[in-house]
């Protein structure tokens, strides 16, 4: 039977340890890779481009909010209005960079790939390479006290299964305010961090289930 330790994962485009920290407490052989240092010491850890290592022999692959700016619906408005001190070329060729970059991640030459991202608009879709619906869910259904719609792109992997299901708080309460968070988050330098977070549950849950099954197809 093979065992955790033979299936080499790799995490791409994250900093936070946290879901390099779900796969390795299960035993995966796991990797984190990001063009900025970690945020906590590991020997885990690889900084630079993800793409550079795509092609090590991983077994599976997890990418955690690749550059998503361009990509997702809540920017599709700056295509057509930049805004101040960018032109419209900028902003085209941002977008074609970030999909680059998600089609690269996407179509990896990895047996089993998740790339996690809002949801796009057509712009995006239209640039990325065998694009595929996502699976949607929010961090409450793994325990994780917020709202956000996560876009799971999955490529020869089942839709994760919901583990923990919390009961929402009702609009315009307290509680539902810091549920919403992620998506209060005022201006800053840090913002893009905070809105890309990965939650705890929801990590374990891929170390589980996505983690699980491409355990039990190496076998």
């Amino acid at each position: 039977m093979t065992s955790p330790q033979c299936l080499r994962v790799l995490i791409g485009c994250a900093t936070s340890c946290v879901t390099l920290e779900a796969f390795l407490s299960r035993g995966f052989d796991a990797w984190q890779c990001d063009i900025l240092p970690s945020d906590k010491p590991t020997n885990r850890h690889i900084q630079g481009d993800i793409r550079d290592v795509l092609d090590f022999g991983w077994d599976l692959l997890l990418v955690s909010n690749p550059p998503c700016t361009r990509l997702c619906n809540s920017g599709v408005r700056w295509l057509s209005k930049p805004p101040a001190g960018k032109t419209h070329e900028e902003m085209w060729a941002d977008l074609e960079v970030g999909a680059a970059l998600f089609s690269a991640c996407l179509n990896a030459p990895i047996p089993h790939v998740m790339v996690e991202n809002p949801v796009m608009h057509r712009h995006a879709r239209e640039r990325i390479k065998r694009w595929v619906k996502p699976q949607i869910v929010p961090p409450w259904w793994f325990g994780d006290p917020a709202f956000k719609a996560t876009g799971l792109y999955l490529r020869n992997l089942p839709n994760l299964i919901a583990t923990k299901r919390l009961n929402p708080p009702p609009p315009k309460t307290e509680a539902h305010k810091l549920w919403s968070a992620i998506h209060r988050a005022p201006p800053g330098p840090d913002r893009w961090k905070f809105r890309s977070k990965t939650f705890p549950g929801m990590a374990s849950a891929w170390a589980d289930q996505f983690g699980g099954y491409a355990l039990r197809n190496a076998q």
